[in-house]
């Protein structure tokens, strides 16, 4: 997969009764997949509440998808499952399904608890030789115990079928010094941000980003993208200014996972999906961020 450029995670839209809304996943998907910058849909992910779905709807969820871009850009699906065989069984179905990539999660336990060393690599592995799916090295934020160290990164980005890496660590500090290492040691390896917060300050390493934030605004992200890969930062801080009313209104939030509502919110108002209804534990935020997503959106020019 040739993911140098933007790779939108777009939300899960539900209907009216709470079901996957199919036919409103398709239509996202296909305006998502009409520029011609984005590489890839990510789907299942923490914006697209992929853990709050059945097993059955998230492989039907991939199948729509799939039909959606007809074969124009490649669908990822995230591989959330905690133990290792039961991750590599739902990279099985997600590939059955039709996706092309599986971004990885790491085992939920090792959030709270940490992991054993040699763990990571084996749950890439395992993955891979079950499914064939091109794989992607998700790392953490440093904030919590699933963060991977420089080695275990070195040692996963080498492995047959790793090609690329979602960094989020959100320490500045680690970013500056171990993407160059990665890139020095695995030139091959697509490197993409995710830090929807913090877009300026990566956006001159990469060669592409991996964010919720581009189902919602593509079209400055993709002038980001390009600005960044030009080390054009004048233009590149021109459009974070012009975002930063959308950032703050989407990602300066309490939780990070108020971003999904916010981001369906803003969808709605952009008249991209019809409603912003998620599933628990995420709750509706208050009837004010609807008008304040709204201001933030005419502010940035993207209604």
């Amino acid at each position: 997969m040739d993911l140098r450029g933007l790779n939108p995670a777009p939300v899960t839209v539900f209907g009216e009764d709470g079901d996957v809304d199919h036919a409103a996943n398709a239509k996202y998907a296909q305006w998502l997949a009409s520029f011609d910058e984005v590489k890839s849909l990510v789907c299942l992910g923490h914006a697209g509440e992929g853990t709050f779905l059945t097993a059955q709807e998230q492989t039907d969820l991939i199948r729509t998808l799939v039909e959606a871009v007809d074969g124009r850009i490649p669908i990822i699906a995230g591989i959330t499952g905690e133990g290792t065989q039961v991750a590599a069984e739902e990279a099985v179905r997600a590939a059955e399904a039709g996706a092309t990539g599986a971004l990885v999660y790491p085992s939920h336990g090792w959030l709270r608890f940490g992991y054993q060393h040699g763990a990571p690599q084996e749950r890439y592995r395992a993955i891979y030789e079950a499914s064939g799916l091109q794989s992607i090295l998700f790392q953490y934020p440093d904030v919590t115990k699933a963060t991977y160290n420089l080695d275990t990164q070195l040692e996963i980005a080498a492995q047959p079928g790793v090609i690329a890496t979602k960094n989020g660590v959100r320490n500045m500090r680690r970013w500056d010094t171990e993407i160059p290492v990665l890139r020095a040691e695995n030139p091959d390896l697509q490197i993409l941000t995710c830090h929807d917060e913090y877009l300026l300050h990566t956006m001159f390493d990469v060669d592409g980003a991996l964010v919720g934030y581009g189902g919602l605004a593509p079209e400055p992200l993709i002038e980001l993208i390009r600005a960044g890969k030009a080390k054009d930062y004048p233009a590149a801080r021109a459009i974070h200014d012009r975002l930063l009313p959308v950032t703050k209104n989407v990602y300066h939030r309490g939780s990070h996972m108020e971003g999904t509502v916010a981001l369906k919110l803003g969808l709605v108002e952009r008249g991209i999906i019809p409603r912003a209804a998620v599933r628990s534990p995420l709750l509706d935020l208050p009837d004010q961020a609807r008008v304040e997503i709204a201001e933030a959106l005419r502010a940035a020019e993207l209604t």
